[in-house]
């Protein structure tokens, strides 16, 4: 290639590259304005969308409110309705604990919610295996249908062990939680307050045919006449750890597991009275739980709780004296009928009320 040639070529590559890097320095100046141009027109009108945004906004948690208040609403019950027990729930009924709804727990080992097959083994006995579970030997027998008065068994036999003393039933057509209570000479409290129970609608305690119920402390008509329930009255004057009875009845059911308190019912709505002297550090209104319910803390450790009241006289804050009325019986919350639902707390422990009152 000639000298002339050569140079000519370098001379037009070299013209070609500054064409190309003009083009392109050119490019992105247009770039940049046309990028401010909308970016300003984006600013300008910010206003307009900020009205749309937040309706947008508002709507989207409307509507997530109204599709998760079920979810909500049951875990309120949940809540309420356990005073302070590992989540089995719930207020005038199972008790159980939730979390630190009013500081004080109560202590489950074994628990457990239906019956389980147990095989005999060698040397057993009826007695014996009652004795293990927990349960009466009567509560065996007529979980297996077993004949009446027979108490022989055998090595390999399978038993029905119930999960607490009382009936297995399955609910037929018609039944209601007051008939199958009345059927076994219990009161139906304690058929609500059993927390592995479930029921079609918690309000009305509606029940399903054919599900299965757990009648704590039933007895089999055939096989066992129900006992006389033990008349409470609050001139039976001081107990053991200086209480007096809240209010006069009849106990209609008494301490348990699932149920750590004592129940004193009247059908003519009485007047609730402190056991204690002490100052009263909860007071609520409720439709759901315990319902209207008071606690008094008497400064000694002890606290003691009357829940289901119709009315309350007293204010949180308030001193009380013992024997001064806080309110009247009644049926609120989670209650089959007019009750008062009492409870005795020391240490955060819950104690069996009658221990103390008798």
């Amino acid at each position: 290639m000639s000298t002339s040639l050569k140079s000519d070529w370098q001379s037009f590559l070299a013209a070609y590259g500054d064409y190309f890097k003009k083009r392109i320095v050119w490019l992105a100046v247009f770039f940049e304005k046309g990028k401010k141009v909308v970016a300003s027109l984006l600013y300008r009108q910010r206003g307009r969308f900020a009205q749309p945004f937040a309706h947008f906004w508002l709507g989207l948690f409307i509507f997530l409110g109204i599709a998760l208040s079920p979810v909500i609403e049951e875990k309120i019950r949940g809540e309420a309705m356990n005073w302070e027990e590992a989540p089995a729930g719930n207020m005038v009924g199972a008790y159980t604990s939730d979390s630190d709804y009013y500081d004080v727990s109560t202590f489950v080992s074994d628990t457990r919610g239906s019956q389980v097959d147990y095989v005999v083994g060698n040397g057993e006995t009826l007695s014996s295996i009652a004795k293990k579970f927990g349960v009466t030997v009567d509560t065996i027998i007529w979980a297996n249908k077993l004949p009446s008065g027979k108490t022989t068994i055998k090595a390999g036999q399978k038993l029905k062990i119930p999960p607490v003393t009382g009936i297995i039933h399955q609910v037929g057509r018609g039944e209601t939680v007051y008939s199958i209570a009345k059927r076994y000479g219990v009161d139906p409290q304690e058929i609500v307050d059993f927390p592995f129970n479930s029921f079609s609608n918690d309000e009305t305690f509606a029940l399903a045919i054919g599900q299965t119920l757990v009648v704590p402390n039933g007895v089999m008509p055939e096989e066992k006449p129900v006992a006389p329930r033990f008349v409470a009255d609050i001139s039976q004057g001081i107990g053991a750890a200086g209480f007096i009875w809240p209010t006069s009845g009849k106990v209609t059911q008494n301490y348990f597991w699932y149920h750590p308190a004592t129940d004193i019912a009247n059908p003519s709505s009485p007047p609730v009275t402190a056991a204690a002297s002490g100052t009263v550090v909860t007071v609520i209104y409720s439709r759901l739980g315990y319902g209207n319910h008071v606690i008094i803390d008497h400064g000694n450790g002890y606290k003691t709780l009357y829940g289901h009241m119709n009315k309350i006289y007293v204010e949180q804050g308030q001193g009380i004296s013992q024997g001064q009325q806080i309110g009247q019986m009644g049926s609120t919350g989670r209650s089959t009928g007019t009750h008062l639902h009492f409870e005795v707390i020391k240490d955060g422990v819950k104690l069996d009320p009658l221990k103390l009152l008798k």
